[in-house]
């Protein structure tokens, strides 16, 4: 069967998050629940659905690059094919990830909400709140002219032309965008809205959020949903002496995280799972964070997880034959590959990570040039990576490696932290909880036998 090559190598772009609503998106998506040992995603779901008139907050984690924006946005449409008014936004678009205080979030969460409503044609008053942004504009125009939102966003959020006035959103973008690319403008935003976070909190509910959920319900939606992806990605430098800037948003901040009178589901950092201050984060939002872990190819015990294969399998087969049922693509696998076992070797190398596997099979489409894929030149690719990654790992880390990949488990050491967040030891789950292993594209290293 001919497969567009082109197509092929565009359906396997590391950088693009499945949308699930997208019909060409939905065609290749793999659910791996069954193997991932969760239905996460229905966990999540679940508990808005029964909670809809209350609300929730929830925390999703996992290696980033493992999926989870895939399957929020899986999330997000089912929502909204149960009736949920959902507004799913990526915070790095709107946070510089490296410095990143409470004032920020919640001026991100309250421009995409009103964003959102605006599109819907139910704009918020929040006469107050606005109030709020003029006053936090006057002391900035000490440091900066801040241009009006139409301009800086190209025109996207502009004004609102039945009342002459800047909508919302982009009045709020007027701070966040200029904010983000200015750090002294950042330190004096934050300098005057920390100390008013709990007015600003109150503002955003009583003012945006509340009102937006009485229109909504008047317009037979059953609430509101707010999804916050990204924040994972927020650095892990100190925030100060005994705080890491993760602690400080996630535990400190938790109150004014998990007070926003919507459902709402924040995606959160993996090394928080080893702060020592684990157990008051769980406490704090009520549940333990919802973890995604890796796809396995193979179980604790060192066997082959014949179903998670087959699952990886189908993940790449489904990008090049769309339109083909699951079986009738296994008979497909030599117009892709030169041989089955070629395939099987990428699955395996890449451990179940979605994002990694992605990487090197649109390397391989590249640098092969033509279909079937010869296995030789994926070879190269694993030799070239994993020269890349051995040469930024300490001895110290090489005896930390040496011990998770003997024992299946890691310890609450900050250097155990650093191979996690570094994607050189994955997390799997089982029947029996989690269990750590070596990325897989280290096994074959001289310096993990010594």
């Amino acid at each position: 069967m001919a497969i567009d090559r082109a197509k092929f190598r565009r359906a396997c772009d590391p950088s693009k998050t499945l949308v699930f609503s997208n019909p060409e998106d939905k065609k290749y998506y793999i659910d791996f629940a069954s193997v991932r040992g969760s239905e996460i995603i229905e966990e999540l779901k679940g508990n808005i659905i029964d909670f809809f008139d209350e609300p929730t907050c929830a925390l999703f984690t996992g290696h980033i690059g493992c999926g989870k924006s895939t399957e929020l946005l899986r999330l997000k449409a089912e929502l909204e094919n149960d009736g949920f008014h959902v507004v799913y936004f990526e915070s790095s678009d709107d946070l510089e990830m490296a410095d990143v205080d409470i004032g920020d979030v919640l001026l991100s969460i309250a421009r995409r909400i009103s964003e959102s409503l605006e599109q819907v044609q139910l704009s918020p008053q929040a006469t107050g709140f606005r109030g709020l942004l003029d006053a936090t504009k006057k002391v900035l125009l000490t440091e900066v002219n801040v241009k009006g939102g139409a301009n800086l966003l190209g025109g996207k959020v502009g004004v609102d032309t039945s009342k002459r006035e800047v909508s919302l959103s982009a009045g709020i973008a007027e701070l966040t965008v200029t904010a983000k690319n200015d750090q002294g403008l950042r330190e004096k935003l934050n300098q005057f809205l920390g100390p008013q976070k709990n007015k600003l909190l109150e503002m955003i509910n009583e003012e945006l959020i509340e009102p937006a959920i009485a229109k909504l319900q008047q317009i037979e939606k059953k609430g509101l949903v707010v999804i916050i992806d990204n924040l994972d990605r927020i650095d892990n430098r100190q925030k100060s002496a005994s705080r890491s800037q993760q602690e400080y948003l996630f535990i400190d901040q938790s109150e004014c995280l998990n007070n926003l009178h919507c459902h709402v589901v924040y995606t959160m950092p993996l090394a928080l799972k080893f702060s020592p201050d684990y157990e008051t984060l769980k406490q704090r939002f009520g549940d333990e964070p919802k973890m995604l872990p890796m796809v396995p190819v193979q179980y604790r015990n060192g066997s082959d997880c014949e179903e998670g294969m087959n699952l990886l399998r189908q993940m790449i087969l489904a990008r090049a034959f769309p339109e083909l049922s699951g079986e009738e693509r296994q008979l497909q696998i030599t117009e892709v590959f030169d041989s089955a076992e070629s395939l099987d070797r990428l699955c395996r190398i890449c451990g179940g990570h979605v994002r990694d596997l992605l990487r090197l099979l649109s390397e391989w489409i590249v640098k092969g040039r033509q279909l079937p894929l010869p296995g030789e030149v994926l070879e190269k690719s694993i030799r070239a990576s994993r020269n890349d990654i051995t040469m930024t790992i300490s001895k110290e880390e090489w005896d930390l490696l040496r011990q998770v990949y003997q024992t299946r488990r890691v310890g609450p050491d900050v250097g155990y932290q650093t191979l996690i967040r570094r994607r050189l030891v994955f997390e799997y789950r089982d029947s029996d909880g989690s269990w750590y292993t070596v990325n897989p594209i280290l096994i074959e290293a001289s310096e993990l036998q010594a």
